[in-house]
């Protein structure tokens, strides 16, 4: 079995065991989910785990270097189903000699989708169960259509819960968080969609005061994310791509000229032995 398909009323998920991946989510005979390509971008839905983002050159503990790569490596380790239900599944994942070469650290994570009528519920549990503390981050990553109806691209806007700051930090060279900020136009509530936007990677919204949003197409569909367990949003698509990500983060980047260890990058979360914390985004698909 490569896969699990999840059914609810007319609502329909397949979730990848490789990587415990979200490959397709339809409602009412609609997809939602971009198909991927390898020609622009080969993943639909990717789960961050032990880190989010990039490194500056891998990372530090305890003065070795291990080298984990962009978004860390969840995503490219087989899961295994633990409990399923018809709309329900739970996928884990635990250490390994592997994993251990570029994560030093014992972990249990799991991925447990819950499809509704309209809406899919997505949870990472993250435990340690070894003897010292383990830093970590984790995030989703999904890539929805763009647009979701006919309307075409134009016209699309991300609309926040409440006021966000109208400047986002410029990523640098190396997927890095710069100091340096950029001004995005934000109208309100409302962020406009264009290729422009995205010139130059992603936006990110760092410690966001909102704990939703929702992309609205020219259309009138929308999806909305409710993300009450991370602190942190980011939207990417590449320019002139069918796709946008809403993308739910606990941690992020290396800032740009970061050098210390994983226990002191920003945005890292730390678990003591025996302790566990699960982060939960819902996300909910509305035709008009």
């Amino acid at each position: 079995m490569n896969e699990v398909t999840l059914t609810h009323g007319q609502a329909r998920a397949t979730i990848a065991l490789l990587g415990a991946e979200l490959r397709t989510w339809r409602v009412s005979g609609r997809d939602l989910l971009w198909r991927g390509d390898p020609a622009i971008w080969p993943d639909i839905s990717p789960i961050l785990y032990p880190v989010v983002g990039w490194t500056r050159d891998g990372e530090r503990v305890g003065g070795r270097h291990y080298p984990l790569g962009l978004h860390g490596f969840a995503r490219f380790e087989t899961f295994r189903v633990a409990a399923s239900e018809p709309d329900f599944v739970r996928l884990t994942l635990s250490d390994t000699e592997r994993t251990r070469t570029q994560y030093p650290f014992a972990f249990r994570l799991a991925v447990e989708y819950r499809l509704g009528n309209d809406g899919l519920a997505i949870t990472l549990e993250v435990a340690n169960p070894g003897e010292v503390p383990a830093p970590y981050a984790c995030g989703l990553h999904p890539g929805f259509r763009w647009p979701i109806g006919g309307a075409g691209r134009e016209g699309a806007v991300v609309r926040f819960e409440r006021e966000e700051r109208s400047e986002v930090p410029v990523i640098a060279p190396g997927g890095l968080v710069s100091k340096t900020m950029k001004s995005v136009p934000l109208k309100g509530l409302e962020l406009p969609l264009s290729d422009a936007l995205f010139a130059n990677d992603a936006v990110c919204f760092l410690n966001c005061v909102s704990r939703s949003l929702a992309f609205v197409d020219a259309s009138g569909g929308s999806i909305t994310m409710q993300f009450p367990d991370f602190q942190h949003v980011a939207l990417w698509t590449r320019p002139g791509a069918p796709f946008i990500c809403l993308e739910a983060w606990t941690g992020y980047s290396d800032p740009e000229g970061f050098d210390g260890d994983l226990f002191q990058k920003p945005g890292m979360r730390v678990l003591e032995p025996g302790a566990r914390a699960r982060h939960q985004a819902r996300f909910i698909y509305r035709a008009k």
